[in-house]
């Protein structure tokens, strides 16, 4: 009996098949890339439902527990839904009415003394420059920058006229958020309502040898989705709590708003802390140096608390990714797509991982098969020689 050739070890036939299929995908995306333009009208399809059909997933992983729970006690589903629908509309009218004013408020008087903050902190830090070791470097640095604004204030002119050339982007893109946010509901009500025949169907479709394994895929990536947006949410939230609880206990001014920022900006891993203690860093320098080190220190233990405590209870192991790859995918997602490829990052990287993952198992488990056959068979041959 023959030994198994490296053609057969790799799965036999279906290796050149695999091999073809990869060539032809190759040849099929340089042709499309040649042709691009005749896709712009799909391009522009899915830009233009992207923003209400995340919106509705994240609605949708955050709701869908709600929806289930009052299904158990006896309430249809659809009754369910629009019972949860005017629960939200009433807290939204509430909040508009009695805590958004406040919190509006708060806001206006941030954006407006914000800015004295800022310069007195620019002061401060261009005398401490000037008097420090580092004068001749930071004086060199201040000459190339006044040739920059006195080359900014001569091309003000072109300056504006491009924005008024681009206002016309800045409209359309405030109709596209409106028209999104309208549609949004709309599109969660049905998620809600059908979500769960979505996969069902999809498998329906497939051969039935494909749909058990597909079926793993779908549950995983139901599982990946539903614990970063519900852990992630409730994350978000609990930091915003400790935060505002921090900044009252040391008297930091704007309580409130930096709160709201830290518990926004936590979403985006690594990333989002060192950007929400930005202002209030610049806040503290400028009120006093032991109002930093209470910053430091509220900072510091929220960090701590979140890392050690919330995140592992929340998250468990069921989206482990070590912090390298995650300022990579953030890296890269944020190049790639901007503030939406920040924030979406890390999901889309779980679900490229389940699949990739699952993948790789069905081409071990075939791996694994062919070489205990090709093994006994080996043994067999050696066997019978003797």
């Amino acid at each position: 009996m023959k030994k198994p050739n490296i053609i057969q070890f790799l799965g036999g036939r279906q290796t050149l098949y695999i091999l073809g299929v990869v060539l032809l995908t190759g040849l099929i995306i340089l042709l499309y890339n040649s042709v691009s333009f005749i896709f712009t009208p799909v391009i522009i399809l899915i830009s233009t439902i992207a923003l209400p059909v995340l919106l509705a997933i994240i609605a949708y992983y955050l709701l869908r527990p709600l929806v289930k729970l009052l299904d158990k006690v006896g309430i249809k589903k659809i009754w369910a839904i629009l019972l949860l629908f005017i629960l939200i509309a009433g807290g939204l009218t509430f909040g508009i009415m009695s805590i958004i004013p406040f919190i509006i408020e708060q806001a206006k008087g941030f954006v407006n003394t914000f800015p004295n903050y800022l310069e007195q902190f620019i002061t401060g830090m261009d005398g401490w420059l000037k008097g420090s070791f580092l004068a001749p470097y930071y004086e060199s640095l201040m000459d190339k920058n006044g040739e920059f604004l006195d080359s900014l204030v001569s091309d003000t002119s072109q300056l504006l006229s491009d924005t008024i050339n681009n206002l016309t982007n800045i409209v359309s893109t405030v109709a596209n958020v409106t028209i999104s946010l309208i549609t949004f509901p709309f599109v969660l009500f049905y998620l809600l309502k059908d979500g769960d025949r979505l996969p069902k169907a999809v498998l329906k479709i497939l051969p039935p040898k494909m749909r058990t394994e597909t079926k793993k895929v779908f549950d995983r990536i139901d599982l990946q989705l539903k614990s970063y947006i519900q852990g992630q949410i409730m994350v978000s939230f609990c930091i915003g709590i400790m935060m505002y609880i921090g900044f009252l206990i040391i008297g930091m001014d704007y309580a409130l708003i930096l709160a709201a920022i830290a518990s926004v900006t936590s979403i985006v891993p690594y990333l989002g802390p060192t950007i929400a203690i930005t202002p209030a860093l610049i806040i503290a320098i400028v009120t006093s140096p032991f109002m930093v080190i209470k910053l430091v220190i509220v900072w510091t233990i929220v960090q701590l608390s979140e890392g050690k405590f919330i995140s592992p209870q929340i998250f468990g192991k069921s989206l482990h990714v070590h912090p390298v790859t995650i300022i990579f995918v953030l890296l890269t997602a944020g190049h790639l797509f901007g503030v939406f490829g920040v924030i979406l990052g890390i999901p889309g990287y779980a679900v490229l991982r389940t699949i990739i993952e699952q993948l790789f198992s069905l081409f071990k488990k075939r791996y694994n098969h062919y070489f205990a056959k090709a093994g006994e068979e080996y043994e067999i041959e050696e066997n019978g020689a003797g």
